[in-house]
């Protein structure tokens, strides 16, 4: 049985509902972390969902930079905009699909020493409401869920990758 909220319509939903953080550990330590995922082109040896993610000629990971990647979900394919937000070395790393003036998700990679590695935490936000995202709240919350999933993955994946 469906619930009225499952098909609350996703312009009257609050984005803030909407969000995520996953950790793993690493064996690499903050720097090399930093460096490892700001060089958004290395994303795709450990994304089950984005590929061929390159920065606009000349830009690099500061902030204000552009990047293009190409992103699937299911049997569905498209290529995204993306402006860095924040980029401090060893610490953090992030990014808003869309763009930082009207973007629709943000992507955070934070880090921290723990031990002889680092832990790494990757966080993702909803920040409006689009019907890109799908039509109900149920649509968005399997986002969410599929989103999720993607994460998971792509933090082991990236601990397999570094060790």
């Amino acid at each position: 049985m469906t619930s009225i909220l499952e098909n609350t319509p996703v312009m009257d939903l609050d984005p803030a509902d909407f969000g995520f953080r996953r950790r793993a550990w690493v064996p690499v330590p903050p720097a090399r972390l930093y460096d490892i995922v700001s060089d958004v082109s290395l994303i795709g040896r450990w994304s089950p969902s984005a590929s061929e993610v390159a920065y606009d000629d000349g830009a690099g990971p500061e902030p204000g930079a552009w990047f293009s990647g190409h992103n699937r979900r299911g049997d569905r394919t498209w290529v995204s905009r993306s402006q860095v937000l924040e980029a401090r070395p060893g610490a953090e790393f992030s990014f808003v699909v869309g763009g930082l003036d009207d973007g629709i998700v943000r992507w955070r990679w934070t880090m921290h020493e723990d031990g002889d590695g680092s832990v790494v935490t990757q966080e993702w936000q909803l920040l409006r409401m689009d019907p890109v995202l799908g039509a109900t709240r149920r649509d968005v919350e399997a986002l969410r869920d599929e989103m999720e999933t993607s994460v998971e993955s792509t933090l082991v994946s990236l601990a397999k990758w570094l060790h």
